[in-house]
């Protein structure tokens, strides 16, 4: 059964009441002396908090398959460049007689 939040529009108490969600709003206000109406509060609801590990994908996998992904991504060095091109290569002439 959720609990809600009340405010009388005429002494501006707030109040909380815990009732089932089939029962009708209350209309009056609670406080002795005071014949206010009262008005029901949106609320935000329970939040949800997630403590400790298991709430990732990767928490779930096994041993052997971290152990198979390390050693599938292998090593991480750095990529060598391509061969350089000599100069005398560079510059020969491409012959126009075929």
């Amino acid at each position: 059964m959720p609990n809600y939040d009340y405010e009388c529009e005429t002494c501006g108490i707030r109040f909380e009441v815990f009732q089932s969600m089939k029962d009708a709003k209350l209309t009056e206000c609670p406080e002795a002396g005071c014949s206010g109406s009262i008005k029901r509060l949106l609320g935000t609801g329970g939040g949800i908090i997630f403590k400790g590990s298991g709430f990732y994908q990767t928490d779930y996998r096994s041993s052997a398959y971290q152990a198979a992904a390390k050693s599938d991504a292998g090593p991480s060095a750095p990529a060598t460049p391509p061969p350089a091109v000599s100069t005398a290569q560079a510059a020969s002439p491409k012959s126009a007689d075929h």
